[in-house]
């Protein structure tokens, strides 16, 4: 559920006390470990981290006039989540997300970025901490950079889709 909270401060005023709580503690663990290019702010209606026009003049591929995302923290409707585009966007870095979270003997809720919790105590903070810190901008653009051209480059490649049959008006 998106906010429309038009700052951080806003954003958290507008929680209950027990998830505001627990929104500061892993907001506080991504500010001590977020490499000094990143920036934080309002972002699809949550807490957003990203690589700001100053760093990444190109933007967002989806809508340049957007900041690169890199990750984000949110209230949601039924829990909270912490979106991690790095964990997403790299094999090499999912596996080890995964490899650190089950070492804590925390239960993880994840979808593709999106680590889901209830309360404090089901977040691995040092594992969500540590995620963010081996994720430099510099790093970080580069890695989104290559999945771009990869991306691209298969495209031009690739014969235009096929229109799909017009169905007849029969019944079967």
């Amino acid at each position: 559920m998106q906010s429309r909270a038009a700052t951080v401060a806003e954003y958290l005023a507008e929680l209950p006390p027990d998830r505001r709580e627990a929104m500061q503690a892993v907001r506080q663990v991504i500010l001590a470990n977020l490499d000094k290019d990143y920036e934080e702010g309002m972002q699809y209606g949550m807490i957003g981290y990203y690589v700001p026009h100053r760093v990444y003049p190109a933007g967002y591929h989806c809508n340049p006039k957007a900041p690169l995302p890199f990750a984000c923290l949110a209230s949601q409707k039924g829990y909270m989540a912490v979106y991690l585009m790095s964990v997403y966007g790299s094999p090499g870095e999912n596996a080890w997300f995964r490899e650190g979270w089950a070492k804590t003997g925390k239960k993880l809720d994840m979808g593709k970025s999106c680590v889901r919790f209830k309360k404090l105590e089901d977040v691995a903070l040092d594992v969500v901490g540590e995620a963010i810190r081996r994720m430099p901008v510099k790093r970080y653009v580069a890695g989104y950079e290559a999945v771009l051209a990869k991306t691209s480059s298969r495209a031009k490649g690739r014969p235009a889709p096929r229109k799909a049959k017009a169905k007849s008006g029969r019944a079967r």
